[in-house]
């Protein structure tokens, strides 16, 4: 190589780090009780940052799972290939116990340590967190078929990635998939044309096509079809006890924009067999269960991929050097990286703090339970939403470096507004917050009663409170209540992010995001925080703090 080669000022590799090293998550397992996880999260942060698991995370995602239809002999076989690295992804998370371990454990807090470790392994590779997700979210849609989750349930919350199709009750972990939607209902489920037939032995036989059906190598799936009483949920296999192929046939792989490590797929189903779950008729309440843990990790992803594209900025501007300094201590910069670092720990600490609710709702709490409720649709909406934004931003701080496939930026970009769109896209979660405050009055009580433990601590997070009680007193039309839909949900999101930093983070965070994002003292992009930001403490508390600092 000439001398015209030699490269300067370019950050090095980002690698040998912990994604546990946030405070922010950290605290959170602390004060909920869950300390007891954090030598686990810290393991499988560490292990996070390897450049092993990155090259894996780029050789899942650059070599995409392939369709197989059928054999060279033209034997139907319905096959989905994966990459190795995959395999060892799902491998890592199944041990670790992101899937379904939290449902089998009695400890208190093993909801919020499993959200903590999908927090830190998703920042690894996000893709395979789909199928590790609903599995999560299947038990307790389960739960309304006692026989079926009696024997269904340990498999599920086994720490074995058990990866083959076998009979799923002869394997040592199951894999849970989702499908539910179709290309002509999509959100409406109830528009769905798939159809079940009882066989007369307790079993149903499914006719019908999926329009997107998220992990299609799963062991088992939770669909919904038609009945004589209406929309059912219904349990399906990929293999039968006889170990012969259910009739599940796979279409077609989707060519998607992000997401590519994980297969989504088209589906037919031809008579195939499934078990009731739930009271026929009653499908869309069934399978809430799942989509509401489904819609818990979208939000802890989002804050995940947050998390990661901060990093990332972090890094480079910290080795960057223009106008004869790092760009990390030139003060526009430093405002853009500020801004970032607020919103990234508001998502996660609303991430952790519904991850809590569930605990909490487990063990009885109805008030919590109830919280969850509303708090998903909330959290749902806002984060998520904010999430492709901060990506592009965080991606920018990189300049062009950031818009090279190499740099893992694109790819950060590319999967947030998956999480937006997946489990309700944005119109359908502020829907579901109207929902939630017609059919649960004690959500809206519990909501207020969480943002109410802040109160005098600020006096916009105040105000911000005062304005969502002045608003829901006009929202008796229907029309009108739709229409304010998104701008209810905003707010009630960002009133319960300020509520949770006024009373847990670092001072000049909750400062700047009631100054920011409640008091309006911020423009219309990442960078334009008040004059009176404390930009030298938001951005000491987004370091992060490694092992040693945080033992003393």
């Amino acid at each position: 190589m000439t001398v015209t080669h030699e490269v300067v000022n370019q950050a090095p590799p980002l690698t040998g780090f912990s994604t546990a090293d946030d405070p922010a998550l950290l605290e959170a397992l602390r004060r909920a009780d869950a300390g007891w996880g954090e030598p686990e999260v810290r393991e499988l942060g560490a292990l996070a940052g390897t450049e092993a698991v990155q090259e894996q995370s780029r050789a899942a995602e650059e070599q995409p799972p392939q369709l197989r239809t059928h054999d060279r002999f033209g034997h139907r076989i319905d096959e989905v290939e994966f990459h190795p690295a995959w395999h060892q992804l799902m491998t890592v998370a199944v041990e670790h116990g992101l899937h379904a371990a939290p449902w089998a454990e009695a400890r208190p807090g093993a909801h919020l340590v499993r959200a903590a470790k999908f927090y830190v392994w998703s920042q690894a590779e996000p893709g395979h967190g789909c199928p590790v997700s609903m599995t999560y979210a299947a038990v307790p849609a389960l739960r309304s078929a006692p026989e079926l989750a009696e024997r269904y349930e340990p498999l599920l919350a086994a720490r074995t990635y058990d990866y083959g199709l076998r009979p799923p009750l002869s394997k040592a972990g199951l894999i849970a998939g989702m499908s539910m939607t179709e290309k002509q209902g999509g959100s409406d489920v109830r528009a769905n044309t798939t159809r079940a037939v009882p066989a007369g032995d307790g079993t149903y036989r499914i006719t019908g096509h999926k329009w997107f059906t998220s992990a299609p190598m799963s062991d088992v799936f939770l669909t919904l079809a038609q009945t004589a009483e209406g929309v059912s949920c219904f349990l399906l296999p990929r293999v039968l006890p006889d170990g012969t192929r259910n009739g599940l046939r796979l279409m077609r792989l989707k060519d998607k924009l992000g997401n590519r490590s994980n297969a989504s797929s088209e589906i037919e189903y031809d008579e195939a067999v499934a078990w009731p779950v739930g009271e026929p008729g009653r499908g869309v309440r069934t399978i809430v269960e799942m989509v509401n843990m489904t819609r818990l990790d979208c939000v802890i992803g989002t804050a995940a991929g947050m998390r990661a594209g901060l990093r990332q900025a972090l890094h480079h501007t910290t080795y960057r050097h223009a106008f004869g300094r790092a760009l990390s201590e030139q003060p526009l910069m430093r405002a853009v990286l500020a801004d970032l670092a607020i919103e990234s720990e508001a998502a996660t600490t609303l991430a952790m703090r519904l991850a809590t609710a569930v605990d909490r709702a487990q063990a009885g709490d109805v008030g919590e339970a109830a919280l969850r409720r509303l708090g998903l649709a909330v959290g749902k909406y806002w984060v998520c939403k904010r999430g492709s934004a901060h990506a592009a931003e965080a991606l920018e701080c990189l300049g062009g470096n950031g818009y090279v496939e190499e740099s893992g930026m694109p790819r950060l970009y590319r999967e947030a507004p998956l999480l937006s769109i997946w489990e309700g896209s944005g119109n359908v979660a502020a829907l579901d917050v109207l929902r939630a405050l017609g059919k649960e009055p004690a959500a809206l009580d519990a909501y207020f009663a969480e943002v109410d433990a802040a109160a005098g601590a600020d006096r916009r997070l105040d105000a911000a409170v005062a304005g969502i009680r002045k608003m829901l007193g006009t929202l008796d039309d229907p029309e009108r209540a739709q229409r304010a839909a998104r701008t209810l949900a905003e707010r009630m999101a960002l009133a319960f992010q300020g509520a949770l930093l006024v009373r847990y983070s670092h001072p000049a965070v909750a400062d700047a995001f009631c100054a920011s994002r409640l008091a309006g003292e911020w423009g219309n992009a990442f960078g334009t925080l008040p004059a009176t930001a404390d930009l030298a403490g938001i951005l000491e508390r987004a370091r992060p703090v490694s092992s040693a600092e945080a033992a003393g």
